[in-house]
């Protein structure tokens, strides 16, 4: 009872804090908890053990998205300048196939068979799970938690395989995206399927399916005729989530209506990493001809939102929205999407 006492009063907290700063239901940061320079990823499995499996991406299958110019960023009211949202420009994109969902459980496990890797968040032993996704917190081991979003706990054994931690498992959700993937344990993957992340305007010009400087991939409106068109959070963050979209964590990736690119999920379920390093500077976004954002930094970029995402805290489904964390961070609502050339 006293612990549950504490986290009421630190998610009291916190909530007061998060309306200043509406990124800090985001995502977390590994650094938060523990030092960072002692696991780096290996990728010497993947020298060792590549193999051709039918299990590779089709990628001959994926929606082209065409050649053209278009509108990076927004000047929308509700973007935040913090994150360097805007201003709005119009930049050259080549193009480019992207996969019409978020890397599976499934596609993720035949990398793991065929290679061996290992991912960051099972190396450092724990990762971050939202607090109303542990049946009993008594029952796992939490090495602790931010103090500004105490709704994150490090449980250990949490990774891709046992999302909740050791007593759970993707048994059930093998058509779910896969989560607690670092920015590195991406890059990997891409690595053996012959694919990539894309830039963050190559995700935002796909993310809007032919439509010009909409809010969301479907329009201006979040729920047409009252329908969920995304899997975000409905309710009082971070402490009840109605889920009247059907979902309290992570849907399928092919949960709901796609875009006009055909792509599922581009806004909600979960934040997808993206190639470029992140920066709160709009000077540094890259150049007006296919950019691909700074050279170096200390975040690597994440677009899309996730199911933790509420308008009154992270108002991040929008298309041009972004956020980031720490390239070896690892959290229960961070997967990918990955393109590939035409």
């Amino acid at each position: 009872m006293t612990n549950k006492i504490k986290l009421t009063t630190s998610l009291q907290k916190a909530k007061e804090t998060a309306v200043m700063q509406p990124s800090s239901c985001c995502s977390a940061g590994r650094a938060a908890l523990t030092p960072t320079e002692a696991v780096t990823s290996d990728a010497s499995a993947l020298e060792q053990n590549q193999v051709d499996l039918p299990t590779l991406p089709d990628t001959a299958s994926w929606p082209i998205i065409p050649e053209g110019i278009y509108i990076l960023g927004t000047d929308d009211k509700e973007g935040f300048a913090a994150d360097a949202e805007g201003p709005a420009r119009p930049v050259k994109v080549s193009a480019f196939r992207m996969a019409p969902y978020a890397v599976t459980n499934a596609e993720y496990a035949a990398f793991v068979e065929a290679t061996g890797y290992v991912t960051e968040a099972e190396r450092f032993g724990w990762s971050y799970v939202f607090h109303l996704l542990i049946e009993d917190p008594q029952q796992q081991k939490i090495i602790g938690s931010p103090p500004q979003t105490p709704w994150w706990l490090g449980v250990e054994g949490a990774s891709w395989r046992q999302p909740e931690g050791p007593d759970s498992s993707i048994e059930e959700r093998l058509d779910h995206p896969v989560v607690h993937v670092s920015w590195n344990d991406a890059s990997a993957y891409c690595t053996w399927a012959g694919v990539r992340l894309p830039t963050e305007i190559e995700w935002e010009a796909a993310a809007r399916g032919g439509l010009e400087r909409k809010r969301y991939p479907w329009g201006d409106v979040l729920r047409p005729g009252g329908e969920h068109y995304c899997n975000i959070w409905q309710g009082v963050f971070p402490t009840k989530n109605h889920a009247s979209d059907g979902y309290l964590g992570t849907g399928p990736v092919n949960a709901f209506l796609p875009n006009g690119y055909g792509l599922y999920n581009i806004s909600g379920n979960v934040w997808e990493w993206c190639s470029d390093w992140f920066t709160a500077d709009p000077n540094k976004r890259g150049s007006s001809d296919e950019p691909q954002g700074p050279s170096q930094g200390a975040s690597r970029l994440m677009k899309g939102g996730s199911y933790l995402c509420h308008q009154s805290y992270c108002n991040r489904y929008r298309v041009a929205a972004r956020s980031s964390n720490t390239p070896d961070s690892s959290t229960g609502n961070i997967g990918f999407r990955v393109v590939a050339e035409v």
